[in-house]
């Protein structure tokens, strides 16, 4: 595109190459099982619920723009009513690459109605040099409704020798329990992300971490999964405040935290989905 100075409009060329996805979906209880809803779907983004059969659903989110650049925008809402028990999960991993500019956001609302659960358990974010993410999560939890939220972050692919020296990510989630707020976190890292990550008041010396919440959550779940914090090997802990179990966890490299992640989440209840444990 030209201006009418007749060069080039670098802004307008670079905002309509940028990736833009949304989902909406809701699903609902219906003869012992979860169905869908109602669906939508707009851009890259694609949503699928394979039949795995028993009461709970999967849904799976599919990325065709094959990663996120600078600049792209993706938003994703996940309403269970009343009865619903629906996992959502990725395909694969999600990569987000360098950026000579603008930050990439990825957007996501969570609803939880009286007697729904709901688990958000993405597979890992992968941030390369120099990418630039904001990410946030809302969530609402109905009286009688159940989340567990599992995110996890990694700093460039160690078994490749990669190493995220610059970059930025700001991961901010807000989560209300019958309209009020009981879990506000802002989770900021940018600049020369390595040298943060090495000092051991931040990570020390960690490659990839990941955060749970788990809703409802009381001393007594903290208490189940601190009896398999032995078994780790990421640097983990777990808190319980507001009805809500939070666990946070730091790793040298992926590997071990996705195994770590899903010691976590057995301890939690619920089959993973087959995603994860391929």
């Amino acid at each position: 595109m030209r201006s009418e100075t007749g060069t080039n409009d670098k802004a307008t060329i670079f905002a309509r190459n940028r990736a833009r996805g949304s989902i909406e979906l809701s699903v609902a209880e219906a003869a012992g099982r979860t169905r869908r809803r109602c669906v939508v779907e707009e851009g890259s983004l694609r949503i699928r619920l394979p039949d795995v059969g028993g009461a709970e659903s999967e849904a799976v989110i599919l990325n065709t723009a094959g990663g996120i650049a600078g600049g792209d925008a993706f938003s994703i809402a996940i309403d269970a009513d009343e009865g619903a028990r629906l996992t959502v999960i990725n395909a694969a991993a999600e990569k987000v690459y360098r950026t000579l500019g603008d930050a990439s956001r990825i957007d996501v609302r969570l609803s939880v109605a009286r007697g729904a659960a709901l688990r958000w358990l993405p597979q890992e974010t992968i941030l390369f040099d120099g990418a630039r993410l904001q990410r946030s999560i809302d969530a609402d939890i109905a009286d009688g409704g159940s989340l567990v939220i599992a995110e996890s972050t990694v700093f460039g692919r160690t078994a490749m020798g990669e190493t995220v020296r610059h970059g930025e990510l700001v991961d901010r989630w807000r989560i209300r329990k019958a309209g009020r707020l009981v879990f506000a976190d802002t989770f900021r890292l940018g600049g020369e992300v390595a040298a943060l990550l090495a000092r051991p008041a931040a990570g020390g010396g960690a490659a990839a971490c990941a955060s749970i919440v788990v809703a409802p959550g009381d001393e007594a779940v903290a208490e189940k999964v601190r009896s398999s914090l032995e078994a780790c090997s990421s640097e983990a802990g777990i808190s319980a405040w507001n009805g809500i179990a939070v666990i946070r966890m730091c790793a040298k490299d992926a590997a071990l935290l996705r195994r770590d992640l899903v010691l976590m989440l057995n301890h939690l209840g619920g089959a993973l989905p087959r995603l994860w444990t391929n």
